[in-house]
């Protein structure tokens, strides 16, 4: 067998993205050059590694055999480059960070000004919903989390990086509300909801059940932006986290709903298993973030306290 690094690369991507398009488009080449790189790949087994059913892109239980070795393989190449950069006191590494989806507004402006002081850090993030987020910090696939709302079955440490904020929203304010009793809009009104497992609707839900209220459920969406696009259809009301919120609360796109109990606080955490071992780069990392975090508050989300 004669396959190169950069075969190993590309067929990681296709099974990845399921995808020779995708795969194309993110390596900045073209689906012929794909296409042929990967006929090279199967040339050199007697199995399949990918099928074609229709005309979307399978890959086999022996493909997926490979793709896991190749990863390995990159993974140990990658290693190769790091402990030679640390031999010249030049740190570098992978940060592997899983976030919740609201997060996407929070957590780049931690790691700006971290990954431009060490361009040889590279940032592997995902982003996805809270069970996911706590189950890859669980079975320790990654370095941190963020998340708002703390788990209670596994043991932590973690570092408060900013306060969360929810309120209720929606494309119009409700006229003629008894502020008294204006909790009744959970009763009268069409509310939108997240997905199971997301930590917008486990604080939701808390609230419901402390207040003893019965909402009347409109819809259910699987991130806090497909909410908001709901919200600024006009769609109902909903409880949305502040923080990815900001422009269309300034252009009055939406509008906070006054409530009483509300906003309901919690507080953004970066988590990380208790007791871990952190490599080189998470604990630069984690130096880096207690020493500037008080600066990147102040420069991105000062605005946070007007509401």
């Amino acid at each position: 067998m004669n396959y190169t690094l950069h075969q190993l690369k590309l067929f990681l991507r296709i099974v990845e993205t399921k995808s020779i398009t995708k795969t194309a488009e993110e390596l900045f080449l073209t689906q012929p050059a794909v296409s042929i790189q990967l006929k090279n790949f199967q040339n050199q087994f007697d199995i399949p590694l990918t099928e074609i059913i229709g005309r979307q892109l399978f890959v086999t239980e022996f493909g997926n055999e490979i793709a896991s070795i190749a990863k390995n393989i990159l993974n140990e190449v990658d290693e190769i480059q790091y402990k030679s950069l640390a031999f010249k006191d030049i740190l570098a590494g992978r940060l592997r960070i899983s976030i919740v989806s609201t997060g996407k507004y929070v957590m780049p402006f931690f790691l700006s000004a971290f990954l431009k002081k060490y361009p040889n850090v590279e940032l592997v993030m995902d982003v996805t919903n809270k069970q996911k987020v706590i189950r890859s910090l669980e079975f320790n696939e990654v370095d941190f989390a963020l998340i708002s709302v703390l788990p209670s079955a596994i043991s932590i440490d973690s570092e408060l990086l900013l306060e969360n904020k929810l309120f209720v929203m929606g494309k119009e304010n409700i006229p003629n509300v008894d502020s008294s009793n204006s909790q009744n809009i959970f009763n009268d009104y069409p509310l939108i909801y997240r997905e199971e497992g997301s930590g917008t609707r486990h604080v939701m839900e808390l609230f419901f059940e402390k207040k003893n209220i019965q909402p009347k459920i409109k819809l259910q969406l699987t991130s806090n932006e497909a909410v908001k696009q709901a919200l600024l259809a006009g769609f109902g009301y909903s409880i949305m986290p502040l923080i990815g919120c900001k422009n269309e609360l300034n252009n009055q796109q939406l509008q906070i709903i006054s409530v009483p109990g509300f906003p309901i606080k919690s507080d953004w955490r970066l988590i990380w298993l208790k007791d871990k071992k952190l490599s080189p780069v998470s604990q630069a990392y984690l130096k880096f973030i207690r020493e500037n975090k008080s600066e990147i508050i102040h420069s991105n989300f000062d605005w946070i306290s007007e509401y």
